[in-house]
């Protein structure tokens, strides 16, 4: 950067996304810089999902410490600085730590939190200026692109001006009925909430590991788990909850897949396409990404080389052939001997340091798609929603072991259970509390079961446009809603005649396709309703890209997008 120039920075949020984005500043000549952090809470680095917000004791992470990007120690390192009693309470044995263990949740946050500590250090040591304002909430950004400045209002009343804007706010989880309807929760978070006795059976929507976050908590409030003469996990009911039962409700009936040795730990191929291939590939293919050619060179082109056996059982097949391939599969068994039959597969899998190579490679081809995913097609991007993704949520959900041996426990002790309701369930709210689930069931009988206590636990939604909250940004058309052009007008109208409420056509006769959350280009600059990408303001908050970011989750995507913000600042400064 040009030295003799200055830009003032703000980063709205210090969760994992704020603590990546602050690395990638700082090691990228953040002299010229001046970085001010804003975070509602009091702890930096941790976010939502590793401080009390997401996680209880019980709760660990679905990566091992190999699997984490490179920030300032390692988590081996860092474990070895810790006080006694600290591993104590986490049940960790310092002399027997390797990289490739789980952490529980809350202990993964202290970690993040000290990176952030050692990154202040270091800003500190070489004269980098940085203000720090915790317990403050950024309720409103508004843009003045003719003075080339943002002001951001905090929760206070207090206006702050910024050259450049930032926004890293992490997960969002409104509330519907929370607080409204007695025993009804929006989402299991803060898990402290579910600390609760219930002596009936507990609906929770969803089969993620949102989900697993939520039968956790409740199972230790409702009795034991404790190991048997053969040393196998088992759960007993306590015995003033003797009626105690959940029940997972998901659209397909199926169970996520156990998590496994990765071979690429952070799942950065490079095999896979490169950003200039893609460019060429969308020249030739009327400005397109054609999410076969994806599917052809990141994912079936590097199975060939790792697992050749199963390339030659799918090279012949569609995107469509594979995944209906994958999950019929899956639902042609129980769910949960399925799950233990994953559960012994991935034990084997993490014994020997093999990978599972098509569960590996999906997860890069989903990894991949992410970036460029605003370049398909809306026919295509139609095709991954209902086709592809419904099986890279499964199968890359990566359930550590110890909660994949709570779930078999508790199902062998009759606890747990798992019911297919279809696309076309509904929930009907019940004023004086809790729900019923309606759904017709496997055979295709319509089923509307009352439950007492009910838990939303689908995962992070991709909220709307309309759901976006700084309104100073959106009142000014600053953002604008994200969709995708359909290539085939035909296709387009056909959608529209169908009575899809998201297609729609446009006064230049082109056909487009609402998705999730706002606009947002390659560099992760806002753009407004001109089609103008804005040099200002970044958008990091993962609730309202998920449009143009379908697979947004881990540190992985922390570390990639901060790369590409930090590269688009480089280039205006310097």
């Amino acid at each position: 950067m040009d030295k003799t120039k200055s830009r003032s920075i703000a980063i709205l949020g210090t969760g994992p996304s704020g603590l990546f984005m602050f690395k990638s500043l700082l090691e990228n000549d953040a002299k010229s810089l001046t970085i001010t952090l804003f975070d509602k809470k009091e702890q930096l680095g941790a976010g939502m999902p590793y401080s009390k917000e997401g996680a209880n004791k019980e709760h660990i992470t679905n990566v091992s410490a190999n699997e984490i990007p490179t920030l300032v120690t390692s988590i081996h390192d860092w474990i070895k600085t810790l006080p006694e009693e600290v591993l104590e309470n986490y049940a960790i044995d310092r002399n027997h730590f390797n990289e490739y263990k789980v952490l529980p949740r809350l202990l993964f946050g202290k970690y993040l939190e000290a990176q952030f500590d050692l990154l202040m250090m270091a800003a500190e040591l070489v004269g980098i200026k940085v203000n720090i304002f915790t317990n403050t909430e950024i309720v409103d950004v508004i843009d003045y692109p003719e003075e080339n400045r943002v002001k951001v209002i905090d929760n206070s009343g207090i206006e702050r001006q910024f050259e450049t804007v930032i926004i890293c706010t992490g997960h969002s989880w409104p509330k519907k009925y929370e607080g409204k309807v007695p025993n009804y929760f929006d989402s299991p978070y803060p898990p402290s909430k579910l600390g609760i006795i219930t002596d009936h059976p507990v609906a929770i929507k969803g089969s993620s590991l949102t989900a697993i976050d939520a039968i956790r908590t409740l199972a230790r409030h409702n009795g034991t788990f404790f190991r048997d003469e053969n040393n196998i996990l088992k759960y007993n009911v306590s015995e003033s909850s003797p009626n105690f039962k959940i029940i997972m409700h998901s659209r397909s009936g199926l169970l996520p897949a156990v998590r496994f040795h990765l071979e690429d730990s952070h799942l950065v191929n490079n095999s896979v396409l490169t950003e200039q291939e893609i460019e060429i590939h969308k020249s030739k293919n009327e400005g397109f990404l054609s999410l076969d050619y994806i599917f052809e060179e990141d994912f079936k082109k590097l199975l060939a080389e790792k697992d050749p056996a199963m390339y030659a059982r799918i090279k012949d097949f569609t995107l469509e052939q594979f995944t209906t391939l994958m999950m019929e599969y899956r639902d042609n068994q129980d769910p949960f001997i399925l799950f233990k039959k994953e559960y012994a597969e991935a034990e084997r899998s993490i014994k020997r340091e093999e990978s599972i190579y098509w569960k590996e490679l999906l997860a890069v081809l989903s990894f991949s798609l992410n970036y460029p995913a605003k370049y398909l097609s809306a026919e295509d991007m139609m095709r991954l929603q209902t086709s592809l993704m419904p099986l890279i949520s499964i199968v890359i959900a990566f359930v550590p072991q110890a909660s994949a041996i709570e779930l078999i426990a508790l199902h062998d002790a009759g606890i747990l259970n798992i019911v297919a309701v279809g696309e076309d369930s509904e929930i009907s709210i019940n004023q004086e509390g809790g729900i019923n689930y309606n759904y017709t069931d496997e055979a295709g009988i319509s089923q509307s079961v009352l439950y007492e206590t009910f838990i939303d636990c689908v995962g992070q939604p991709h909220l709307s446009y309309e759901d976006f909250p700084f309104k100073g940004l959106s009142d000014k058309k600053s953002v604008s809603p994200a969709e995708l052009e359909f290539k085939s007008k035909k296709k387009g109208a056909e959608q529209i005649a169908s009575g899809n409420k998201k297609a729609e056509k446009k006064e230049n006769g082109k056909f487009y396709l609402k998705v999730p959350g706002i606009t947002i280009n390659d560099a992760f600059q806002i753009v407004n309703d001109s089609g103008q990408a804005n040099q200002r303001i970044y958008m990091m908050a993962v609730p309202y890209i998920g449009g143009y970011n379908p697979d947004y989750s881990g540190l992985d995507f922390c570390e990639e997008a901060s790369g590409r913000i930090t590269k688009a600042i480089h280039l205006q400064v310097s």
